[in-house]
């Protein structure tokens, strides 16, 4: 496992609320559970809270245990546990780049050095325009479109070094930028260059008919020879 704290006090806010819409959807999701089983409502509220701040602060574990009526090193183990949650200030734009295996194969390393040159040269650090921060994460789900990143809840694959360059540049700079496959891929499960497995005029002009040759099945394996019985050298 690894070592996950909480920022330092230095950078902690003062203090945390929720906002009024998610202080109402709160009480709606609290009022889910039954009665002396609150507590179970923490990962929720904490990926609300994440959502509101963009990071889980220390005043927001705090916040939230009183909410839930349970003790704030609860929360704090469950903040801590699960890498979903981020412990220190991230940019307005979190790039959460996938470097496993399937994503490194396809070049996740020129997605990674992209960031490290255009937001920061260490993961997890808010750039100095405060717009990006980078990190590196496990497995995001679209291993037939890596090389991938997540920003948000968009993904954007069929990455390479200059397209990550593009889409930072674009975001940083307020222009509209697409979610999805970045070379001109359509969808993301068809092949690159389009479907063509339909294209072949024989499937339609009847001309492949009757020849098709069922082989036959292979014929069974000999039977073995008699054992010996018990007893016989």
């Amino acid at each position: 496992m690894s070592l996950r704290r909480l920022a330092p006090p230095d950078v902690q806010p003062a203090g945390f609320a929720f906002n009024a819409a998610n202080t109402e959807w709160v009480k709606t999701t609290i009022a889910k559970y039954p009665a002396g089983r609150q507590a179970s409502a923490v990962i929720p509220l904490l990926w609300r809270g994440q959502e509101q701040e963009g990071w889980v602060s220390h005043p927001m574990i705090e916040e939230i245990a009183k909410m839930l009526a349970m003790p704030s090193i609860r929360v704090l183990e469950v903040a801590t546990f699960y890498t979903m949650f981020n412990l220190e200030p991230v940019g307005t734009y979190l790039v959460q780049v996938c470097t496993t295996t399937p994503c490194w194969l396809r070049g996740s390393d020129a997605v990674v050095e992209a960031c490290k040159t255009h937001i920061h040269p260490h993961q997890k650090t808010v750039s100095e325009d405060g717009k990006f921060s980078w990190m590196e994460v496990e497995c995001l789900g679209a291993c037939v479109n890596a090389p991938m990143l997540q920003i948000h809840s968009d993904f954007y694959e069929d990455l390479d070094g200059p397209l990550t360059e593009k889409l930072i540049a674009d975001l940083r700079s307020g222009k509209a930028v697409k979610v999805g496959p970045q070379n001109g891929r359509r969808v993301s499960s068809e092949p690159e260059g389009g479907a063509q497995a339909l294209k072949d005029a024989a499937l339609y002009d009847g001309s492949i008919i009757g020849k098709h040759v069922p082989k036959a099945p292979p014929p069974p394996p000999p039977p073995p020879a008699d054992p010996k019985k018990p007893g016989t050298a």
